[in-house]
């Protein structure tokens, strides 16, 4: 499907004028840290018909190799690329050992974006510029004790899929990308043009930046024992039963004390964290994703009242259920 298949059939969306997005490239980047983030300005272009100019600048101008081995040709090199009104910079394994001269043209050249963005690894790069010096960031989990380690002056957040510190956004590995620049079309162009976007890529709208990196299924390790493993898959699939740890350690044919120092010990987190993750996010995806009331949300995801919900909503995502509705509900007009 041709992205021709968004342009609106009613009334323009909001437009505030011409904005040039320019992608820096370099050997060894991360595709989909360039890719997924181009494809939402591309889909929010097509919708607009105005909005953004789309550029990829490498260093000499150069085609450069990704690390998957697929080949991208720029439009610019850095020198003669368009003044940014959004500049991305991604990530990859050529962040572990940047050219200089990159790093020397972003430090130049990053201040003068009015939007300085980062996927992934990308952070490290704005950190080797002297960028994020002072300022919040996250990058992908698996770097972040190395990014708050070789650059102390950076306040690193580990667990957002993206942080937003002044004019300067960085986000988690490679898809959440994806969320972050679904967050800017919708500050440029709006709610709809955004869904409108993200129903195209058949991803969600997008999720909110202080949501973890990971699930709550993703973030646990998966037990080594049967009987624990199917534990975790209970609660997955029933989370508004009885999940007291006295009830999944008779499930698991254990007694309560053995029980919850196995599961920790296996999984990396206790009984009562997981089944908090796992509520929150099956109530996140109603919330999303369905008209259900929030009294009838809370008793199917195990909250029990509404006020249990708001209270487990606001602590793990700084809003209430009613504003994460209005936010991210995914019906449209179309």
């Amino acid at each position: 499907m041709g992205y021709s298949s968004l342009r609106p059939s009613g009334g323009p969306p909001r437009i505030e004028g011409m904005r040039t997005v320019v992608v820096v490239l370099f050997d060894d980047v991360q595709s989909l840290d360039v890719t997924g983030p181009l494809e939402v300005f591309a889909g929010a272009e097509a919708h607009s018909g105005g909005t953004y100019r789309i550029r990829t600048a490498s260093l000499d101008g150069a085609p450069v190799r990704t690390s998957s081995g697929l080949a991208l040709v720029p439009d610019h090199s850095l020198t003669e690329a368009p003044a940014a009104h959004t500049l991305l910079v991604p990530g990859g394994n050529g962040t572990r050992r940047p050219d200089p001269r990159l790093v020397d043209w972003l430090r130049a050249h990053g201040p003068r974006a009015e939007r300085l963005v980062s996927v992934c690894t990308g952070a490290v790069l704005l950190a080797e510029a002297g960028l994020l010096d002072g300022r919040r960031a996250t990058t992908h989990w698996a770097y972040c004790d190395q990014l708050a380690r070789d650059h102390p002056a950076v306040e690193v957040d580990a667990d957002p899929i993206y942080v937003r510190d002044g004019h300067i956004a960085t986000s988690a590995g490679v898809t959440a990308g994806i969320d972050l620049a679904l967050a800017l079309v919708e500050e440029d162009l709006g709610r709809d043009v955004a869904l409108l976007v993200a129903r195209h890529l058949v991803v969600f709208l997008r999720r909110p930046g202080n949501q973890a990196q990971f699930s709550a299924q993703l973030a646990a390790q998966t037990a080594q024992r049967a009987p624990l493993r199917e534990v975790q898959q209970w609660i997955t699939e029933h989370p508004g039963d009885d999940l007291t740890v006295e009830s999944l350690a008779a499930r698991a044919r254990l007694s309560p004390r053995h029980f919850a120092r196995a599961f920790q010990a296996e999984t990396g987190t206790t009984p009562g964290r997981y089944v908090d993750g796992v509520r929150l996010e099956h109530a996140r995806r109603l919330l999303e994703d369905t008209a259900d009331g929030v009294e009838e949300i809370s008793r199917a995801c195990g909250y029990g009242t509404p006020e249990a919900m708001r209270r487990a909503f606001v602590r793990a995502l700084g809003t209430a259920p009613a504003e994460y509705r209005r936010r991210f509900h995914t019906t449209v007009t179309r």
